[in-house]
């Protein structure tokens, strides 16, 4: 189950039981600010993307939404979001648990700026009814960016 794999990559920062299950879903930005009584812009979505062969992850900010001009400016391909059927089996993560902890080998995560006007984030941990409260600095070592600065920009203004 992928919310296992995800609490047991938490394990290794001692923040496995900082994972919140929900008896209802949080597979959208609206249910899960619903469930987690914030505003939608709080919550750190994952848009999945196929680039060449390969899956992608961008994480931002639940208001904001992916400019297809800078998007291919950073990674000189038009954005393809993956089809339903690709999700699962290039990210490891079902559709509306899709997360940046611990997908399949080979899937690179970017964090987008929009994140950074937050003091913490809620992404999704693996389920369709999961979430972590995290600060940015949080976010970055636990995705081990804090050394490659693997942030972009592709936010419409």
């Amino acid at each position: 189950m992928s919310i296992e794999k995800v609490k047991s990559y938490f394990k290794q920062f001692n923040m496995e039981d900082k994972i919140m299950e929900f008896p209802v879903s949080s597979a959208t930005v609206t249910e899960a600010a619903k469930a987690l009584n914030c505003q939608e812009a709080h919550i750190a979505k994952i848009m999945s993307f196929k680039l060449n062969e390969d899956a992608i992850l961008v994480v931002m900010a639940g208001d904001m939404r992916i400019d297809n001009h800078k998007f291919k400016e950073k990674f000189h391909k038009k954005s393809t979001m993956l089809k339903a059927d690709e999700v699962e089996p290039m990210t490891g993560f079902p559709i509306g648990g899709v997360c940046p902890f611990a997908p399949k080998d080979g899937v690179k995560v970017y964090l987008d700026e929009s994140l950074k006007r937050f003091d913490k984030v809620y992404p999704a941990c693996g389920s369709r009814n999961s979430a972590i409260e995290l600060s940015i600095p949080e976010l970055e070592k636990i995705l081990k960016l804090v050394k490659t600065k693997q942030y972009i920009n592709t936010k419409e203004k």
